[in-house]
């Protein structure tokens, strides 16, 4: 018989779904949260044999989920290895990250498969991030915002290779981004749409009505706002305007103070709001090492200032850090911390359609939370029950 294991978590304010639990207890066993209570009320029964961790001064709040990222630690999704996602599962809990989306970037279609079916086989490694699906991002994208998204594989949607792919993938693919314009009948988006995957519209040149009749299909989500799509004119608002004006609309959202400015990142706020913004980062492989030349889709970029740049000098990814994503977003005026935890765990958790086990801290939920101070310093960041990163002031 297996031995369970406990953690308690003391002396702490937490941060539930619907409440603030002041001088609260929160008691996870195995990979589940079991009990949550003020000490003051109730007495310490804790499990036998368990970690118990005192929170005195700091905070408890959900592990973020990053919907959007290509890898991290020297590794890339795309490397179709396993070696890959244990090298970004290992890192990612340093930056407060429990959970993400694998995602692909636009290839030959051998390599899409050969690494969705890696992600689908791969078995989540204890104490790490766990990858709690895909995000399919390509090749069913507009040439013109391709970005860092290599051209020459782009495809037009296909229904019958998504159905091949989603088979491969074990019905993993979460998410899908694509370019509405190149489905002006609606036929793929709605058919991703029915089948339960977010449908998230980037890479386009669509217009404000064409956004508009995709989010009537089934659109619900922008990725990457600002970053390869129509921005606001006084004649056609484009994609962004339609995420600021459309209410069925969540946008993805680069909070590194590069891919979107300081100033457009408040004016998004403003805006938008926490309950519609989703906080991701877009790392790949170089996140977390050092400058220098890496590879992202097959082509060479470089690592610089905090910024990855293709050779002609567009933008490829980041190297952003959750932590510092949310740490950017909390020092805007009348951004609280409560406003955060909505936009890095509880809207990507109920994007995707896992809020019932992911994204908030409650009862009977997933063991994933992160003891914060007020600075989000991270002391411990816990994954389904383990602890997968302590803190160098916790040493």
């Amino acid at each position: 018989m297996t031995k369970d294991t406990a953690v308690v978590i003391r002396n702490v304010k937490i941060y539930m779904e619907n409440k603030i639990v002041e001088n609260g207890c929160l008691i996870a066993v195995n990979n589940k949260i079991q009990s949550v209570y003020s000490e003051q009320d109730n007495a310490a029964d804790f499990p036998r044999d368990a970690l118990v961790i005192d929170g005195t001064g700091k905070s408890l709040i959900p592990g973020f989920i990053d919907g959007h990222i290509h890898g991290a630690n020297g590794a890339d999704v795309m490397d179709g290895s396993k070696v890959a996602l244990d090298a970004i599962g290992q890192v990612l809990p340093q930056e407060g990250t429990t959970s993400y989306l694998a995602t692909t970037i636009t290839r030959p279609k051998s390599e899409i498969e050969r690494a969705i079916e890696n992600v689908a086989n791969y078995r989540n490694k204890t104490g790490c991030a766990e990858i709690i699906g895909i995000h399919l991002e390509g090749p069913f994208i507009e040439k013109s915002k391709a970005g860092a998204q290599p051209i020459d594989h782009i495809l037009e949607p296909d229904i019958e290779l998504f159905r091949k792919w989603q088979k491969t993938a074990k019905s993993i693919i979460k998410t899908v981004t694509l370019a509405p314009e190149h489905d002006p009948n609606g036929t793929f988006i709605n058919y991703l749409a029915q089948s339960g995957v977010n449908v998230s519209a980037g890479h386009t040149k669509s217009g404000f009505s064409e956004m508009k009749t995709a989010v009537e299909f089934g659109v619900k989500q922008v990725t990457h706002i600002c970053n390869a799509m129509t921005g606001i004119h006084h004649r056609d608002i484009g994609v962004v305007g339609a995420a600021f004006q459309l209410p069925d609309l969540r946008a993805e959202l680069i909070a590194d103070e590069i891919h979107v400015s300081k100033e457009m990142l408040q004016l998004i706020y403003d805006t938008m709001g926490s309950e519609r913004l989703i906080l991701i980062t877009d790392a790949m492989r170089a996140k977390c090492l050092e400058a220098g030349r890496y590879e992202l889709g097959g082509q060479p970029v470089t690592v610089s200032n905090g910024r990855v740049l293709l050779d002609n000098g567009v933008l490829a990814g980041s190297i952003l850090k959750m932590r510092d994503g949310v740490n950017n977003m909390l020092n805007f005026p009348g951004v609280t911390l409560r406003d955060v935890i909505q936009m890095a765990s509880v809207n990507p958790a109920k994007q995707i359609g896992v809020f019932d086990k992911k994204g908030s801290i409650e009862i009977g939920k997933d063991a994933d939370f992160l003891l914060v101070d007020e600075g989000l310093t991270i002391y411990y960041t816990i994954c389904l029950g383990i602890v997968a990163y302590k803190g160098e002031k916790t040493q």
